[in-house]
């Protein structure tokens, strides 16, 4: 009896500190939730919030921080041109008149050329190889370093995944075709174009559809089928192109003001970053589903696909190794990124041959 008693008393001694130390832990987590301040943020961004896939990117980031902190830390994003227009993020961010943006980090090669690879090179690394390399690979460290000296630091928010070739109004049979050609292209793959021969315009994708429409522009290049659609660009024009060899898998970055960033308590921090991750991977798998819906859509209605020849690749990829072998020369900054992403280029593009290109080759055939 006193046995059942002793184990009785222990039963009940036992849950009870168990409650006590469940509501001692519940009280604990609750102090510092309440602790944590309230925080309002802006963030400007390159895209217009017609495009909601690109620009969903961003408002993900902001959805998912106010549902994470409890409403406590809230960021308002603004489409391009609604405070500073679409290409002048990075300034904006840099010099604290807002706290973050998102955009691609390319936009700024002008800055360094080597924050072409925060977004994607020509002839470089597809959507799933472009984040192993950040996230794995020392891509984002090496990345976030760059940026420190614009008082930024950057996280991956977005990835469209391989582009598409650009649309243009006439056919392109051949390299003498792009001579004198206004073509819309940023980053490197506009430094290789304009080599080819392409008089090369630098817009936000707000400004396309109208400098393509009335003639201010022979061709560009934006996403892909879902956004280009958007944007009317097959309205402009007939021809579209493929592959996007300048965009394989292009990031899409968000920059925080580093001081600002500094000053926020670790734990918005850690979910920041989760966001950022978050979207990282949505948008990339949100355009592989639209995309296929609307490529079928647009050759239903008139647009002609079209791959690009096979002399225009081929000096575009002499081109493209050129610019990064003078640029090594020129600078060991990128000289030193330059070669660690080729080194692991080599290594995914092996492993990736073996397990994903027999296997697709193999479905594409036998479809």
């Amino acid at each position: 009896m006193q046995r059942r008693q002793f184990l009785t008393n222990a039963g009940i001694s036992a849950v009870t500190s168990a409650t006590l130390v469940s509501c001692q832990s519940q009280d604990k987590s609750s102090v510092t939730a309440n602790s944590l301040p309230e925080i309002k943020w802006r963030m400007v961004t390159s895209w217009p919030k017609s495009l909601d896939t690109i620009f969903g990117g961003a408002q993900l980031v902001c959805d998912r921080l106010k549902e994470m902190s409890g409403g406590k830390f809230t960021i308002t994003p603004y489409a391009a041109g609604e405070i500073v227009p679409g290409l002048e993020v990075l300034d904006t961010v840099q010099n604290g008149t807002v706290e973050c943006g998102h955009t691609a980090s390319y936009y700024y090669i002008g800055k360094n050329p080597v924050l072409a690879f925060a977004t994607s090179v020509p002839f470089g690394l597809t959507a799933e190889q472009q984040n192993a390399w950040l996230y794995h690979g020392g891509g984002l460290e090496a990345m976030q370093k760059v940026y420190s000296e614009f008082n930024i630091i950057n996280f991956p928010a977005g990835n469209t995944g391989a582009q598409m070739g650009g649309w243009f109004k006439k056919e392109i049979k051949s390299l003498g075709d792009l001579k004198g050609l206004k073509m819309r292209i940023p980053g490197l793959g506009g430094e290789v174009m304009a080599k080819l021969g392409v008089n090369v315009q630098v817009l936000p994708g707000g400004e396309i559809f109208l400098a393509l429409d009335r003639g201010a522009i022979d061709a560009a290049e934006w996403v892909g089928p879902y956004d280009d659609e958007k944007l009317g660009l097959n309205k402009a024009a007939q021809y579209y192109y493929y592959p996007g060899w300048w965009e394989p898998g292009p990031t899409l970055d968000v920059l925080v003001n580093k001081s600002a960033w500094e000053k926020l308590p670790l734990e918005y921090q850690s979910m920041f970053m989760a966001a950022a991750k978050e979207a990282n991977v949505n948008m990339l798998s949100q355009y592989n589903f639209l995309n296929q819906q609307s490529l079928a859509t647009l050759i239903t209605g008139g647009t002609k696909l079209v791959v690009y020849p096979q002399d225009i690749i081929t000096e575009a990829q002499k081109i493209a190794t050129a610019i990064y072998d003078d640029n090594s020369t020129k600078d060991p900054n990128f000289k030193a990124i330059y070669e660690q992403w080729k080194t692991f280029k080599k290594g995914i593009i092996k492993w990736n041959t073996i397990n994903e290109l027999s296997y697709a080759n193999f479905m594409a055939s036998s479809s």
